[in-house]
């Protein structure tokens, strides 16, 4: 059985209401004495510090998180699999820490990455398809082999929605062949948003410290804001996508889900730019040409709770829909202007053009960029090259449920009349790009000399998307208690109910993280918002039951 410690959430209170301390805490340490961090709450600097004291060491860590999965998972199905080597590297780790060496904020931090970030170990890599299972690739993604080199320990691969999303038009958030329904942990059978909807809900309620995901269109901001995180969608281009299961070479990019803002800089940190230090162009991926810094920001160094001072914060109000059941949203955010003006925020509302249909350049990147991932593969056990093998395998493989999950995506996608690098997909390219920057965001802040704009979050991702453009997300609140139980089409997630969090956007100019990461801190620091409400089910497995 799953509940909310009383203690825990007094603790809280006491800590929120009054300084008394900024890290809960839960039992006390058999080695020095010390109290050990509450792993639902407790941040990366939390764990450095209990790491740094000898209160705990990496395996304890490792130890615990497994143990927190093990207890939940089989209800939220968050995780598809754990890595076997994660309590040995835990052991390296600490005999680093003992020698009085250490990596920096990532040193011995268990975490959980996306299962379409390739890693050669003995996890695989497989966007939760069995099409992949098996599958070797040449050596580790750029951003695993960043993570690593950080001294981050990935402890396991998440579930996701399969192929992120890109599969099915009748398909479910959170569904995979290989990991079965992911659900978050805010309400029983939560829908938990997607495609990175396992690192949404890992991260929610500390089955890790921290979770990596990716994002075409929504993947990261949209579980982010699900699961009262903070979640950063990178520019195109700043995080390499090697070895990432594709769907865009034009839109695909990678980032954090974590509890706070300054947990997602320590990580954006580590994984943005090239694999070579202090390198920020990956020979693998050409679009990491355009970061236009020689050496990666220190994005935490940005935050503080004076970061909205003079900043200058825009409101694209014709972006902004208002539906029957998202009023909540809506009065949550306007309410937050306030809070901007009194952080030192001048807030200008605006109108912008509206999106552009629906562009061919994602399924033709796709067409494209899943048959080069195959192709990179040293094994690969199904023989897959493209994507008409692909859809072959699919409907025929009795485990990926097909017909009832259809393959319209893909259909779609191999019937388009359109071939990347042709003149008709650069025509749809310069057009997508128009629509995401010109007539849009960088024609709204350029237009009334703006730093950043702000939106809701269940409404920010398509615009950012098509140009490469970057969201930072943070919580912003949650639906009441009295709010109608909405089921999805099949019947088998709740996608609107009580305590659903939502959370408020921050989009500004391509590569400008730095500053949206100050403002999302300030903003943070003020509010809170995480705090207010508790997931239903919390894994009661601590620390100091596996010391």
């Amino acid at each position: 059985m799953f509940v909310i410690r009383l203690s825990v959430v007094l603790s809280t209170l006491l800590s929120a209401g009054s300084g008394i301390s900024a890290c809960v805490t839960y039992g006390i340490s058999p080695r020095n004495g010390q109290p050990l961090p509450d792993l639902l709450y407790a941040t990366i600097d939390d764990l450095q510090s209990g790491l740094a004291a000898g209160t705990f060491t990496s395996v304890d860590l490792v130890k615990a998180y497994v143990a927190r999965i093990d207890e939940v998972n089989p209800v939220l199905h968050a995780v598809i699999e754990i890595n076997p080597d994660a309590l040995s590297i835990a052991a390296s780790l600490d005999a680093e820490r003992a020698r009085g060496s250490s990596r920096g904020n990532l040193h011995g931090i268990p975490i959980c990455i996306k299962d379409n970030i390739a890693t050669l170990d003995k996890m695989n890599n497989t966007a939760g398809s069995f099409a992949l299972l098996g599958a070797i690739p040449p050596s580790d993604s750029t951003v695993a082999a960043k993570l690593k080199a950080a001294g981050a320990i990935i402890i396991g691969k998440c579930n996701l929605s399969q192929w992120a999303n890109y599969r099915s038009s009748n398909s479910t958030n959170g569904w995979t062949s290989r990991g079965g329904q992911t659900m978050g942990a805010y309400y029983p059978m939560q829908d938990p948003s997607g495609s990175s909807s396992g690192p949404g809900v890992v991260s929610s309620i500390g089955l890790v410290a921290a979770a990596v995901g990716t994002e075409t269109s929504g993947s990261i901001i949209s579980p982010a804001s699900r699961n009262s995180l903070t979640g950063i969608k990178p520019s195109v281009g700043l995080t390499s996508r090697y070895l990432v299961v594709p769907i865009s070479q034009t839109q695909d990019t990678i980032g954090p889900l974590t509890r706070t803002m300054m947990d997602a800089a320590y990580i954006l940190s580590a994984i943005a730019g090239a694999f070579v230090s202090d390198a920020c162009k990956d020979s693998h991926d050409n679009y990491t040409s355009a970061i236009p810094f020689e050496t990666v920001p220190d994005y935490a160094a940005e935050c503080n709770s004076k970061g909205l001072r003079s900043a200058k914060i825009g409101i694209p109000r014709n972006a902004m829909t208002v539906s029957s059941t998202n009023g909540p949203e809506i009065t949550a955010f306007n309410a937050s202007i306030k809070i901007f003006e009194q952080l030192g925020a001048t807030i200008t509302s605006l109108d912008t053009r509206t999106l552009l249909g629906r562009s061919p350049v994602v399924g033709a990147d796709f067409v494209a960029d899943v048959a080069n991932y195959f192709n990179e593969m040293t094994t690969n056990p199904n023989g897959i090259k493209n994507l008409q093998q692909l859809i072959n395998f699919t409907e025929t493989y009795t485990p990926e449920d097909y017909p009832d999950r259809n393959v319209a995506r893909w259909l779609s996608a191999a019937s388009l009349n359109i071939t990347m690098g042709d003149a008709n997909y650069y025509t749809a390219l310069l057009e997508q790009y128009y629509y995401g920057s010109n007539a849009t965001i960088l024609g709204a802040l350029e237009k009334y000399d703006l730093d950043a704009l702000i939106i809701p979050s269940s409404m920010s991702p398509g615009y950012a998307a098509i140009a490469g453009y970057p969201i930072v997300t943070v919580p912003l609140g949650y639906y009441p208690a009295t709010t109608n139980v909405t089921y999805n089409s099949r019947g088998t997630l709740v996608s609107l109910g009580p305590n659903f969090p939502f959370g408020l956007s921050f989009f500004g100019r391509r590569f400008s993280e730095a500053t949206l990461v100050k403002y999302a801190c300030a903003f943070e620091a003020a509010t809170n918002y995480r705090q207010l409400q508790n997931p239903y089910i919390i894994p009661n497995i601590q620390l100091v039951d596996v010391m």
